[in-house]
């Protein structure tokens, strides 16, 4: 999908159209549709092809864009999970692991990201009624996978505001919730992690429309991706004005939103009642 994007971003900028780029390298419009949506696998020769076609010379930035197009057909070690994953997930665990910043609203339920495993174990069982017990714990396992990038040597920065009302829902018993309230207090402490909750008490806010993910990448010729997951699929939307509209959304929850110090303080609170 980055790569796509970024072939896409070229291919406007010289005002080339598809059905040009695509005799180019001897495809049709449509492929390179797919190409620039990243839902086909990219032939190096291909790429390399529709670089010189749009005028990209320097050795530095081909061979970027080349790197990434080899990436693009690597399979993730989340893949082997792919069985027991939503057909659009795993292209979002592989945005996810190569994100340096993360920023998120999230309302129904604590971020996977954030969750223990207790609770992690609760929202699954929720979300897979019926589901066997070992393709219950195959997909706790890959929380908790994706959860140590969090804490690795290139951890990105992970900004949340996390409405109270996913601290208020009650997945699995009293003691889950209550270690899960513990481990945010502690996890909101991380140098890389700013977590701040939306309270009841502000009333109406900016994050109306539900929960959204902002993912950031260290190249900055890479575009910001907008994660909508909805009941039997999920878009991603890069678009400037779209990130944009979402972009300030959060910047509007984020000040809105009490603090990282004053909200441990209303997670400690919580922590006490529960």
């Amino acid at each position: 999908m980055l790569l796509g994007s970024q072939l896409r971003r070229l291919r406007e900028a010289r005002g080339i159209t598809r059905e040009a780029a695509g005799y180019s390298i001897r495809a049709s419009e449509s492929k390179i549709s797919r190409m620039e949506l990243g839902r086909v696998s990219f032939k190096t020769r291909d790429v390399e092809d529709l670089l010189t076609l749009y005028g990209i010379t320097d050795g530095a930035e081909r061979e970027s864009l080349l790197s990434l197009a080899r990436e693009a057909n690597v399979a993730g070690w989340w893949h082997s999970y792919t069985d027991v994953l939503p057909s659009w997930f795993p292209t979002y665990v592989g945005l996810e692991g190569a994100a340096a910043l993360i920023r998120v609203y999230e309302v129904q339920f604590v971020h996977g990201l954030l969750q223990t495993e207790e609770y992690a174990r609760a929202v699954v069982r929720r979300g897979m009624k019926g589901a066997s017990t070992a393709d219950v714990e195959r997909r706790v396992a890959l929380r908790l996978e994706r959860q140590r990038y969090l804490f690795s040597d290139n951890a990105p920065e992970f900004h949340i505001v996390l409405d109270e009302a996913a601290l208020r829902r009650p997945y699995g018993d009293r003691e889950v919730m209550r270690g899960q309230l513990q481990h945010l207090i502690d996890i909101s402490q991380r140098p890389n992690v700013r977590l701040q909750i939306m309270p009841f008490s502000f009333g109406g806010h900016s994050g109306e429309s539900g929960a959204f993910t902002i993912l950031s990448f260290p190249d900055a010729d890479l575009s910001d991706v907008v994660y909508l997951e909805q009941l039997t699929s999920a878009l991603y939307l890069d678009k400037r004005e779209d990130v944009a509209q979402y972009e300030q959304a959060l910047k509007e929850l984020q000040q809105d939103s009490p603090g990282p110090d004053e909200s441990r303080d209303l997670l400690r609170g919580l922590l006490q009642l529960s």
